[in-house]
C-alpha cells in the first residue's frame, strides 16, 4: 500500500540538545510550586527571574541554597521519561553529539542521570546549566554556547524541550526546535518546527535530519520515497523501482518522439521545480508537450534525508502540475559536487506536421520575446545571494520581489498560445548566456540573420538595479522564463494580442533578414555592437 506523503521542509541536524526536567525526566519530578512557596516567589513568575530581582544579596544566597537542596531532593527520586534512555542510546549510536541545556544546577542533573539505566553523564557531550556564563533560557545564548562547544552551526542544532522557554531559546539562536507535549495540550503561543507527544516520535525527525553517507541512496529510503509517488500513467511499462536500471514507455501511434536533457547547476532553492520547468520549456520550443521525465540527482556530502525529500517532493509536484510522469532516474550523495545538481531527461510526443523546426525561419519573420530578460537569473541571484545584495544596499522587499520571479520560469503558457495561433517558424527558450546568446543561437539554428532593436528589449527595473549593484549585464544573464518567437509577419499582431489577452507581456524586438547567421543590432536606428558572453554572467558570482 502506498505511503501517504508527509509534508516536510528541508533541514539538517548535526547535534541534539535537550532540556532536562520534564523532557529527559518524567514530568512532575520537580513540583516548583513547593520551592516557590518556600522562597516567596509569585505563582506566575519564574523562580530564577524572581531570585535575580531580589536586592538583598544574603537573601539571594539563602534562596540559592534552598533551590539547590530542592533540586537535589527531586533529582534523587526522578526517573527517566518513557523512551528517553532508548532515544539517547540510539542518538549516540548514530554518532550525533548530545547536549543538555537546563536552568537547573549541574550537580542536580548529574545526580538525576544516576537513575538512568545504561546511560550516564559521561554520555553527554555538553552540559549547559545556570552556572555557565551564558544567559539562561529563554535567551538563545545557551543554545549558541552549546553549539559552540559542540563545534556545530546553531542552525543545525535540534533544541528539544517541554516548555515554551525551550522553544524560544532555540528560535532565538536560529536552531531547529521540537516541542515535547508529553501527551498534553500544546500552548497557543507555540511556534516550533516539530511537535511530538512522546520522545519515541523524535526518532524519525532526527533520522531525517542526519547527514547521509556518500554513495547511492540506501535502498530502504529510496523505496520509501518512490512509494510516496505511485505511477498513474498507463503508458509507463517499467517505472521507477529499486533494482530497475531503466524505464520503458509505450508510444505506439505517435509520429515523433521528442527528447531533451538539461542539468540544473546554479539554483539550489526549488532546484527540483527548476529542473522540470527548464526541460519542459525546451520541449515546448519543438511544439511537444512533455510526457515523461527521468532525473539524475547528484547531491553533495552533508545532505540529510529531509533535504532529499524536499527535492523529490518538488520534482513530483512540478511534474504533476504540468502533466508529466516522473518515471525513473538515479540519486546519490557524492563529493564530486559542491552544490546539488539535478540533470533532467525529458521525452514527449508530437504529430510530425506539428513539429517546430528552426530551419523554417524566413526573411521578414518578426522576432518577439515574452516577459522581460533574465527572469531566471534574477530569481536565482535573489535566492542565492540575498545577504550580498542587502550588504550592497538593495532593500529586502525588492529582493523578495526578485525571488518571486521563480514563479515565471515556465514558458508553456505562451508556447501553447503560439502553437494555437500558428504561423510560428521557430521558438527558442532563453537559458545560459541570456538573451544575447539565445538570439545568436536562434540565428545559427535558423541559418538566417536577425536584426534586433536593442532599445526595445524589455528589462525589469529590479533586474536592471540588481545588475548595476553587482556589475553584471542582464543581456548575458541566464533567462529561462522568456520565450523567443519567430513568426510570419501576417500573424504577429494576432499572436501579440492573444498573448497580452492572457496577461503575458510580449515585445516585438526585431526581424529575420535574408543574410547569413549573425546579429545586426541597432539602437535608435544606429548600429551598435551586439554583446557576446563566453560564460553566463551568473558564473562570476558563484566563482
Amino acid at each position: 500500500m502506498p505511503v501517504e506523503p508527509v509534508p516536510v521542509f528541508a533541514y539538517r541536524i548535526d547535534a541534539v540538545v535537550f532540556d532536562f526536567d520534564g523532557t529527559l525526566t518524567c514530568p512532575g519530578a520537580l513540583d516548583f510550586s513547593v520551592i516557590k512557596r518556600t522562597i516567596g516567589c509569585p505563582d506566575h513568575t519564574p523562580v530564577l527571574e524572581y531570585m535575580a530581582g531580589v536586592d538583598d544579596r544574603a537573601r539571594r544566597a539563602e534562596m540559592a541554597i534552598q533551590l539547590e537542596q530542592f533540586e537535589m531532593q527531586g533529582a534523587a527520586v526522578s526517573m527517566p521519561n518513557p523512551g528517553a534512555e532508548a532515544l539517547l542510546a540510539w542518538i549516540k549510536a548514530t554518532g550525533l553529539p548530545v547536549g543538555i541545556l537546563t536552568r537547573n544546577s549541574r550537580t542536580s542533573v548529574i545526580k538525576a542521570l544516576e537513575n538512568f539505566a545504561g546511560f550516564s553523564a559521561a554520555g553527554i557531550d555538553v552540559l549547559v546549566t545556570r552556572e555557565d556564563p551564558a544567559k539562561i533560557k529563554p535567551s538563545g545564548e545557551g543554545v549558541r554556547l552549546a553549539a559552540a562547544r559542540l563545534d556545530v552551526d546553531p542552525a543545525h542544532v535540534l533544541m528539544v524541550g517541554d516548555f515554551l522557554f525551550d522553544v524560544e531559546a532555540g528560535r532565538r539562536a536560529g536552531a531547529l526546535t521540537a516541542y515535547l507535549s508529553n501527551g498534553s495540550g500544546v500552548p497557543d503561543a507555540l511556534s516550533a518546527d516539530f511537535v511530538v507527544a512522546s520522545l519515541d516520535e523524535l526518532k524519525p525527525v532526527i533520522r531525517d535530519g542526519m547527514v547521509l553517507p556518500a554513495g547511492k541512496l540506501p535502498n530502504l529510503f529510496l523505496g520509501e520515497l518512490l512509494d510516496q509517488y505511485p505511477m498513474t500513467d498507463p503508458s509507463v511499462i517499467v517505472g521507477p523501482t529499486v533494482g530497475e536500471d531503466t524505464a520503458a514507455v509505450d508510444i505506439e501511434g505517435e509520429a515523433v518522439l521528442v527528447l531533451k536533457t538539461d542539468p540544473i547547476t546554479f539554483a539550489t532553492e526549488s532546484i527540483g521545480r527548476y529542473a522540470v520547468s527548464i526541460n519542459a520549456n525546451d520541449m515546448a520550443t519543438a511544439g511537444a508537450a512533455a510526457r515523461w521525465m527521468l532525473t539524475t540527482l547528484l547531491l553533495p556530502c552533508g545532505f540529510s534525508r529531509s533535504q532529499v525529500r524536499r527535492i523529490f517532493a518538488d520534482l513530483h509536484d512540478a511534474c504533476t502540475d504540468q502533466g508529466i510522469t516522473l518515471c525513473g532516474g538515479h540519486t546519490e550523495i557524492t563529493d564530486a559536487v559542491r552544490r546539488p545538481v539535478v540533470a533532467g531527461m525529458m521525452a514527449g510526443t508530437v504529430a510530425r506536421n506539428d513539429l517546430i523546426r528552426k530551419g523554417r525561419m524566413a526573411p521578414g519573420d518578426r522576432v518577439l520575446v515574452t516577459k522581460g530578460v533574465a527572469v531566471e537569473g534574477t530569481a536565482i541571484i535573489a535566492a542565492e545571494f540575498r545577504l550580498l545584495l542587502i550588504e550592497k544596499g538593495m532593500p529586502a522587499d525588492e529582493i523578495d520581489c526578485c525571488a518571486a520571479f521563480q514563479q515565471m520560469i515556465s514558458i508553456l503558457p505562451e508556447a501553447r498560445i503560439a502553437w494555437r495561433v500558428g504561423g510560428v517558424s521557430a521558438l527558442h527558450d532563453v537559458t545560459e548566456g541570456g538573451l544575447a546568446t539565445a538570439l545568436a543561437e536562434l540565428s545559427q539554428a535558423g541559418g538566417r540573420g536577425i536584426r534586433v532593436r536593442r532599445d526595445a528589449i524589455p528589462v525589469y527595473p529590479q533586474t536592471r538595479k540588481m545588475g548595476a549593484i553587482l556589475g553584471i549585464d542582464p543581456l548575458g544573464l541566464i533567462g529561462s522564463g522568456s520565450l523567443l518567437i519567430s513568426c510570419r509577419a501576417e500573424v504577429a499582431a494576432t499572436l501579440v494580442a492573444d498573448l497580452r489577452e492572457y496577461g503575458i507581456a510580449v515585445t516585438d524586438i526585431g526581424e529575420v533578414t535574408d543574410s547569413g547567421p549573425g546579429i545586426d543590432a541597432v539602437e535608435n536606428e544606429v548600429s551598435v555592437p551586439w554583446p557576446c558572453f563566453d560564460a553566463d554572467e551568473i558564473t562570476r558570482l558563484f566563482a
